[in-house]
């Protein structure tokens, strides 16, 4: 059954052979490479008394220092999520915005913090399309470093949210840490030195931002230290002043400055087109305090965040309709994979054709997550045989096998993004999704402030079409594919989720959650097992080691696999999951990625072996 709640790294190259056999006939599980400097922390860690997995190092290492200093879920998730704005700039910051998802232990209860950024109150229809052809700006990398791109952020107002509704500590206490790093830096590693030359002719269009990651015309070599003072001293008024010293006075001026007046250097061909936002867009930001999405699943109760995200409603959708089969390794397995892929294209399908932003868009949330519903969309797969995509949405309306038709839409949201989860010694949980979009966001730097700003704005669908529920609107919310996940059993807390990755974050979420629960692989090889992201499309993208694996099983059912990208570099990957799974007698498992972003870091307060 489901339903809806009710109350208003580093780019190295992936191990050849990622996938190996466990025994004939069986599932194929991700055989690990070792540990590089950037996972000295490790992938995966065992043990009691509070964990954090994160993609970072420095960020896990902070949280847990707070978790054993007595803070608790909300604490550790803040003040890894501001570290996460230090070390992985390109990532996150306060220049962006997310989801976060909490559970209470004493209250038993599931609540989320939509930190999503806004369409700026003087945004138009036309914002993207380039006056002098009439049609949208080449999305990257033109559209996408501009001011025009930038959402007002909430990433501040939703750390302010959470330390005040669940936390035990101040947002100074809990952003020491953070100033810190940023005053005293943290080693270069490859993944942060390529990222940097990935967007090298982006960052040095805008002087500001060259000056701060590019100087002396090249990225940061790796093995030196990248220090940012001008981001300590941001860090250190708002911990001072508060969220205001950001929505508000001169911060906040220079923030709608840079976007009103891109600052671009006249030599450069970027276009870097305007933006609107002004002083008083920042000062009426809100966090939006709402109730997660719920399904149940195999006995299990799973709380994602509702839209504005897509993510718990396409994960939840998908979810149901695998709930009609019974799915397994061994001889289940291409079966299984098989509706798998099925089930996520018609979530797809259905998250193109009514989710967007319900301040905005009549979202038929419950609907959506509804049983009748998922059976209905059951009801379209033939076990047997593989759709022709794209496959239409379902009929809200409808009973059986019902459709409804809708025009699909280009999937502009991108891969940069970070993830956290959390888990305390009380039981309490976060799952915390947070991004500036791009790698490297719009390229803009504030500045003398250290942070970038996001190009948010480019997730709404560029093409004004007043039908479409993702349409560019003032105030409004852009689609999010993130999908921070809570699953409890009998009322306590059993996995927390999420993933970077765009619109493959669900497919991440989804497939992590079926390998765990269906596939019977455990958590660290749920994480490292190879993935592939069906969103409605006549070819599935995969990564290689997915093709390698599972192509010949596939191939009976006419599954059509496409390589994610180049096995020898990161566009292979899809998703960086951090995850914990709480066991029998509160036995931690925290698993980060083994690989991926050149390997996650997972930590626990009492390490024990497994």
């Amino acid at each position: 059954m489901l339903e809806l709640v009710a109350h208003a790294r580093p780019r190295r190259r992936i191990a050849a052979g990622l996938a190996a056999a466990l025994a004939a006939g069986t599932l194929l599980a991700v055989s690990a490479s070792p540990p590089s400097s950037a996972t000295a922390s490790g992938a995966t860690a065992y043990g009691y008394g509070g964990a954090v997995s994160s993609v970072d190092a420095n960020a896990s290492r902070i949280g847990l220092e707070v978790l054993r200093k007595g803070g608790n879920a909300a604490d550790a998730a803040v003040a890894t999520a501001s570290a996460l704005g230090v070390a992985e700039p390109y990532s996150a910051g306060i220049g962006g915005g997310g989801y976060f998802v909490y559970y209470d232990a004493r209250t038993h209860k599931v609540s989320t913090i939509d930190g999503r950024e806004t369409a700026p109150a003087g945004i138009t229809h036309d914002a993207f399309i380039d006056p002098a052809t009439g049609k949208p700006y080449p999305f990257t990398p033109q559209l996408v470093s501009s001011g025009v791109a930038v959402g007002v952020p909430g990433t501040l107002a939703t750390w302010d949210s959470a330390l005040k509704r669940f936390g035990t500590r101040s947002l100074a206490r809990t952003l020491a840490p953070s100033i810190d790093l940023a005053r005293k830096g943290f080693v270069v590693d490859t993944t942060f030195r390529n990222q940097t030359l990935d967007n090298k002719a982006r960052f040095a269009a805008f002087p500001d931002t060259a000056k701060l990651f590019l100087p002396g015309g090249d990225a940061p070599q790796v093995g030196t230290r990248f220090r940012n003072p001008e981001l300590a001293a941001t860090l250190s008024t708002i911990a001072k002043r508060g969220p205001a010293a950001f929505y508000r006075g001169p911060l906040a001026a220079e923030i709608a400055d840079v976007v009103q007046h891109p600052r671009k250097d006249p030599a450069s061909t970027l276009p870097a087109p305007a933006g609107s936002m002004t002083t008083a867009d920042l000062a009426a930001y809100r966090v939006r305090k709402q109730d997660p999405t719920k399904v149940s699943y195999r006995g299990l109760d799973v709380y994602g965040m509702a839209p504005s995200s897509s993510g718990g409603t396409s994960v939840g959708e998908a979810l149901n309709i695998l709930e009609n089969y019974d799915l397994g390794s061994g001889a289940k397995l291409a079966r299984s994979l098989h509706l798998y892929l099925e089930a996520s294209a018609r979530a797809f399908a259905d998250r193109g054709a009514y989710v967007g932003d319900p301040a905005y868009v009549d979202v038929p949330t419950k609907t959506l997550l509804s049983q009748r519903f998922a059976d209905s969309r059951a009801c379209t797969i033939d076990p047997d045989h593989a759709s022709t995509r794209p496959v239409a949405a379902g009929a809200l309306d409808g009973g059986g096998c019902a459709t409804a038709k809708h025009e699909e839409k280009a999937d502009t949201e991108n891969v940069s993004t970070t993830h956290l989860s959390v888990v305390d010694k009380w039981g309490n949980a976060a799952a915390y999704t947070l991004t500036i979009e791009q790698t490297g966001g719009s390229a803009m730097t504030v500045p003398g402030r250290g942070f970038l700003l996001n190009n948010e704005l480019t997730d709404f669908s560029a093409v004004y079409d007043p039908k479409d529920p993702n349409r560019i609107e003032p105030g409004k919310r852009p689609r999010s594919s993130m999908s921070p996940t809570i699953v409890l059993k009998n009322g306590k807390v059993k996995y927390v989720v999420g993933s970077p990755g765009g619109a493959t974050i669900i497919t991440t979420v989804l497939q992590i959650l079926l390998n765990r629960i269906d596939l019977g692989m455990t958590l660290p090889e749920a994480v490292a097992a190879p993935r592939a992201s069906q969103r409605n499309a006549a070819a599935t993208p995969a990564e290689p080691e997915f093709i390698a694996a599972y192509q010949d099983l596939l191939a009976p059912y006419g599954q059509v696999l496409t390589p994610s990208g180049d096995q020898f570099t990161s566009a292979a990957e899809i998703g960086a999951a951090a995850t914990i799974e709480v066991g029998r007698r509160g036995k931690l498992i925290a698993a980060s990625e083994s690989v991926r972003r050149g390997g996650g870091s997972a930590l626990v307060v009492h390490p024990s072996r497994r």
